[in-house]
């Protein structure tokens, strides 16, 4: 029989002082299951292990005696303002996490200055969510099968204020989530992605016994290179491809006049044994050059480790799981919280590191 949870706090506890705290304390506020499906990778976890252990084989190279007095975290991407370059990663289903959801996480965005990405599969509308916040936000894209449903989202999106699509690319199938499947989890009675609410159903499939239920079945729905010239010509907003992990699908993202993309290996949730963002978000910078968006997501839980994906050549740095665990723990306190520690840590690192400015965290900021 499994404990009794307790209830999200209204205020915020004394040892509470950093992202990893509010890991540890969401055990106390999460299902078991529930969080094994948040805090688990794909398989064995070896790319989900792998993208803390890389980060952390990079280190700062601090040059002293530099006037700092004039720094900031301010920067625009896109031609939209950012007060410091953290963005909140589209996090589905986060209801599991607190009855406020995606509303309690726009809320604290908004109090922190901070861009949030909006998931397809959150449970609140993503109308109600853009209306909660101020901040520069995006709609993330899951394509459906459905094309004229897909564009039905797009269309919410636009009209809603959202200035971005964010098309997940990595993540067309579920990964082997081990983890998840040993803890029973399945979603809650009530939790739902309100979003797709009006989905036309998946058409019935057959299969003859030479064909594959994944091949033939489940990737039949998954999106191409040609679906994303299609989304192209439907609409205005930029778009930026999360999921990529090869300088090739970034070249070929550049060549295709896309916004974007987000160097992503989805946590290391999908597929296991690939590499880890923060060793591949050098090499696609030196792919596509300078001037092309490129955003980083992947084991961010310090403002050291926003640091340097900054100085490795991010424009932003995506927070995951860590909004998660503070929305399960406090709610919007809590994802506020989590932001101002966050944002503070990146001031003092790079005061220390005599890198005042956004633009002045560069490679030479770092040794490997």
């Amino acid at each position: 029989m499994e404990k009794s949870l307790k209830t999200p706090l209204n205020s915020i506890p004394q040892d509470l002082v950093c992202a990893a705290d509010y890991a540890r304390y969401a055990k106390q506020h999460l299902s078991h299951a529930v969080y094994e499906y948040v805090v688990g990778g794909g398989a064995d976890e070896i790319t989900l292990r792998r993208n803390r252990q890389k980060l952390d084989e990079y280190f700062i190279l601090p040059s002293v005696l530099k006037d700092c007095t004039k720094g900031g975290t301010h920067t625009t991407v896109l031609g939209q303002p950012f007060r410091h370059p953290l963005m909140l990663a589209p996090v589905a289903f986060q209801q599991l996490a607190h009855p406020q959801a995606e509303l309690a996480t726009a809320e604290a965005a908004n109090h922190l200055e901070t861009g949030m990405m909006v998931s397809t599969l959150a449970t609140c509308s993503l109308e109600d969510i853009a209306a909660s916040t101020s901040q520069t936000k995006w709609f993330q894209l899951y394509f459906q099968q459905d094309k004229e449903f897909t564009l039905s989202l797009v269309r919410r999106a636009e009209q809603a204020g959202y200035g971005a699509l964010v098309v997940t690319v990595d993540a067309s199938l579920h990964g082997i989530r081990n983890r998840a499947q040993r803890a029973g989890f399945v979603l809650p009675e009530g939790v739902e992605a309100v979003n797709l609410k009006d989905r036309p159903p998946l058409p019935r499939q057959s299969f003859e016994p030479s064909q594959s239920v994944v091949f033939q079945g489940m990737m039949s729905e998954a999106p191409v290179w040609e679906d994303i010239r299609w989304l192209q010509k439907q609409t205005t907003l930029p778009i930026i491809l999360k999921g990529i992990l090869s300088p090739i699908d970034a070249v070929q993202a550049r060549e295709l006049r896309l916004a974007g993309v987000v160097v992503s290996n989805h946590g290391g949730r999908t597929l296991d044994c690939v590499p880890s963002s923060i060793e591949m978000l050098p090499v696609i910078r030196e792919a596509v050059g300078t001037d092309f968006v490129v955003l980083y997501d992947g084991a961010v839980e310090r403002g050291t480790d926003t640091f340097k994906a900054l100085a490795l050549g991010a424009d932003l740095v995506c927070l995951g799981r860590p909004q998660f665990y503070a929305l399960a723990v406090a709610g919007a306190l809590g994802v506020a919280h989590l932001l101002r520690i966050l944002r503070e840590e990146l001031e003092v690192t790079m005061s220390l590191a005599g890198t005042p400015t956004i633009d002045s965290i560069t490679s030479h900021s770092l040794q490997y």
